[in-house]
């Protein structure tokens, strides 16, 4: 016999503990990108993800289900299951944030995002560069508001806004004439040397 997935109880599991749970997960992978799991360990990660969320909020869900709001006050007790839903994956995630981030945390677990290049370019700082590429060329630039650098999972690129002439010293000379700025390509780049201000 086979489970008839669109009864009024299954879609209400579902709406429950799934979409909680991809909630919290797209939410979390714009703060710490990562490779992209099958799908199915999606579903299980968003299923665990959406249980806790309940299990949270189980003693306020309680006391709503077993009161008269729903009657009293639909308008609040629909607002509450926005929250439940919508409000509350997204609340964890930024929770779980503070504490990986925290000193204590950092100092006795693995740092949450994986590469280097991520964790510079996402702290958004502008920075004099200069990248060196295999064939020995040396690239230097302004990374500032107008730039880009991809995050993972994407291979490593870099746009610079504005692309400067180098001397003989490796110091920034002065910047090319009517320059859009440059992009650098992952697979040319040895090294990238940032510069303050």
């Amino acid at each position: 016999m086979l489970l008839n997935i669109w009864t009024p109880d299954a879609i209400q599991l579902f709406i429950l503990f799934v979409v909680p749970g991809f909630i919290s997960i797209k939410f979390y992978e714009l703060y710490f990108p990562s490779q992209q799991p099958d799908s199915s360990k999606q579903l299980i990660d968003a299923v665990s993800f959406g249980s806790l969320n309940f299990a949270f909020l189980y003693i306020p869900i309680s006391i709503i289900e077993h009161s008269t709001i729903k009657t009293a006050c639909p308008f609040a007790y629909y607002s509450f299951y926005i929250f439940v839903l919508l409000l509350a994956p997204l609340a964890w995630v930024l929770i779980w944030r503070k504490i990986r981030m925290s000193n204590w945390f950092q100092s006795n677990a693995p740092h949450p995002t994986q590469k280097p290049w991520d964790f510079v370019f996402a702290q958004r700082k502008a920075y004099w560069v200069i990248v060196t590429l295999k064939n020995g060329q040396k690239i230097g630039g302004l990374y500032a508001s107008n730039s880009f650098a991809s995050s993972a999972p994407a291979p490593e690129q870099i746009y610079l806004e504005e692309a400067w002439q180098l001397n003989t010293d490796d110091r920034f000379d002065k910047k090319y004439e009517q320059t859009a700025g440059v992009i650098i390509l992952s697979s040319e780049i040895i090294t990238i040397e940032l510069f303050t201000n």
